[in-house]
């Protein structure tokens, strides 16, 4: 299927690695033009070297004011905004400081936020725009482990479906994706840490952590990247368009919409 991308251009955040190197590869492979941020040199080259077609990458911490800065500065106008970073951590609730609070807000809401004030009015004036915002199904179920994450992924809800609401009669789409459990570089530490048997295989981790921890999970394994990757493509396509203000869960599908 051709998703219409070729004329479009892309930036991704947090794409050096997992989600959002998937993203930006499959986006380009599409033929869009597509920019990736990530604060190290190293890890960028690697990034831009592997995903191939038209890609870009900039240096900056799109997690900090001066960063977002930077983005804009390097890339004043995009059609695609995909806000992808975020960071997680288990943290016992009453063992959360503000520090750590303020930290996964930061990064994981005030990163998109900020970027999306800068290009979304350009997008309204042009009449036309995709921004994405890549959640998690802990928006929606709080793990008790992760307050602090949950809470940074409903903020993100809310912010998207806010700005949908400033779209309508527009060709400008706002929607968030909700993944589960993905496999990253990081998922074989964070299941071991949370297994009765530290010393067993990384197989056996992952049966053992949907088996207690998500249970209700259809898949009942690791979503790969490229699954979300799939995806977040599709709703960036002109193919969307109908596709507003939607929280879409990579399992379990479509929760909320407006067209």
């Amino acid at each position: 299927m051709d998703l219409k991308l070729n004329d479009k251009t892309a930036l991704v955040t947090g794409a050096t690695a997992g989600i959002g190197l998937e993203i930006a590869r499959t986006l380009a492979a599409e033929g869009a033009k597509v920019f990736v941020t990530g604060r190290s040199q190293g890890k960028l080259d690697k990034a831009v070297a592997s995903i191939g077609g038209k890609v870009e990458g900039v240096l900056a911490d799109a997690a900090t004011a001066e960063g977002a800065a930077a983005i804009l500065k390097a890339v004043p106008n995009v059609d695609i905004l995909v806000n992808n970073l975020g960071i997680y951590e288990m943290k016992a609730f009453a063992d959360i400081p503000d520090e750590d609070w303020l930290h996964l807000f930061e990064v994981n809401v005030m990163s998109g936020v900020r970027l999306s004030r800068g290009y979304f009015p350009g997008m309204l004036e042009r009449n036309w725009g995709r921004v994405i915002f890549i959640s998690s199904e802990s928006g929606l179920a709080i793990p008790g482990e992760m307050v602090h994450y949950g809470m940074t992924k409903s903020a993100q809800l809310a912010v998207a479906r806010g700005m949908a609401q400033q779209t309508k009669g527009t060709g400008v789409t706002v929607n968030s994706v909700l993944p589960g459990p993905t496999r990253a570089e990081a998922i074989a530490d964070f299941l071991k840490s949370v297994s009765s048997n530290p010393e067993g295989t990384t197989a056996e981790h992952e049966a053992e952590f949907f088996a207690k921890h998500r249970s209700s999970s259809l898949l009942q394994r690791m979503i790969e990247p490229q699954e979300i990757a799939s995806l977040v493509a599709y709703v960036a396509s002109p193919l969307s368009a109908a596709t507003n203000g939607a929280s879409l869960k990579a399992e379990g599908g479509l929760v909320t919409t407006i067209a």
